[in-house]
């Protein structure tokens, strides 16, 4: 074999051999999670899914990341425009979004809307300083109070209850919008007297506050909420356990709902399957990553919050499982 040939024969070999890794990483297969602020649980939830479908060999890989976003109602957007694959959102807002009721009533249903699976319950939380005179829900009226980022799930849910109680942000006497890493300095600060936030517990934004500041956990209660949960189905009555914050030795009372990942009908059905195979054969794993994981069972993830109907690659899973 001449020189030419050598040469020509590596030069083919490299050539095949760059064409190949090039046909490889075109195969992979990318998809993002919306979670929501980066001291909530939904940004840990997104991290861990990712962790385990990164980990997961299936060919042609999956490469997840999961941004941190503004929460539940910036998630379902960017499902129906396609941004993500996957979000976090709450279950109140799944059965808004696929039914077409505020805040998405503008656009119509969002009838492919599909459930994966849900996790925790979101409880919507008041945190209150010690000197702001505020021991009840009612208390908040007149006061500086932190209402929620516009394009948030709390900020929708506070919303519906304002509602409920007759109140406009004209009734208190500063309606904060700040993001959930920002509200424990103003509280701490004296720049408000009381912050809300819909969220899975334990969280990190709440334990800051309560930890940093003379503040307490003030009950979201009374005939008007009562209701307002008769009204709202997609809510019922929860409770924060007693024990898991400074100061809090008796569960308080609240609402709530679940924390559900979406996705929409026109996902890769194998994707979703594969999302929910690296989830489920690690559960166990999976429940030790945040304090709020830790009572999760497969029975109740498959069930329960999820207004909307199951993605057909979920679907398979669980049947293979017996689940269904």
């Amino acid at each position: 074999m001449n020189k030419k040939t050598r040469v020509g024969l590596l030069g083919c070999t490299l050539l095949a051999g760059a064409l190949g890794a090039t046909t490889g990483m075109a195969q992979e297969r990318f998809v993002t999670i919306g979670t929501g602020g980066q001291t909530g649980v939904y940004y840990t939830a997104g991290q861990s899914v990712c962790r385990f479908l990164n980990r997961a060999e299936t060919q042609p890989a999956i490469k997840c990341n999961a941004p941190s976003t503004a929460g539940s109602v910036t998630n379902i957007v960017s499902l129906q425009n396609g941004e993500f694959e996957f979000g976090f959102i709450q279950s109140d807002h799944q059965h808004k979004a696929l039914n077409g009721l505020a805040p998405f009533d503008k656009g119509g249903p969002i009838g492919e809307l599909r459930a994966v699976f849900s996790l925790q319950t979101e409880i919507l939380t008041v945190v209150a300083r010690h000197d702001s005179g505020i021991a009840t829900f009612d208390d908040l009226k007149g006061k500086r109070v932190n209402i929620g980022v516009p394009g948030s799930g709390s900020r929708d849910t506070f919303d519906e209850v304002m509602k409920a109680k007759g109140w406009t942000n004209a009734d208190f006497a500063l309606a904060g919008e700040l993001k959930p890493a920002e509200m424990a300095s103003a509280l701490g600060d004296n720049n408000l007297d009381a912050i809300t936030y819909v969220v899975g517990h334990p969280s990190g934004a709440i334990q800051e506050a309560l930890t940093n500041v003379q503040a307490t956990l003030i009950p979201v209660s009374g005939p008007q909420i009562d209701a307002f949960l008769k009204g709202a189905d997609y809510y019922t009555a929860a409770e924060i356990p007693a024990g898991l914050y400074p100061g809090v030795d008796a569960p308080v009372p609240s609402i709530g709902g679940k924390a559900v990942l979406a996705t929409t009908a026109k996902t890769d059905p194998e994707v979703v399957y594969q999302l929910v195979k690296s989830v489920f054969d690690n559960l166990e794993r999976f429940k030790r990553l945040h304090p709020a994981f830790a009572e999760l069972q497969a029975e109740d993830m498959i069930r329960v919050g999820l207004t909307a109907p199951l993605h057909e690659g979920a679907e398979r899973y669980y049947k293979e499982k017996g689940w269904l």
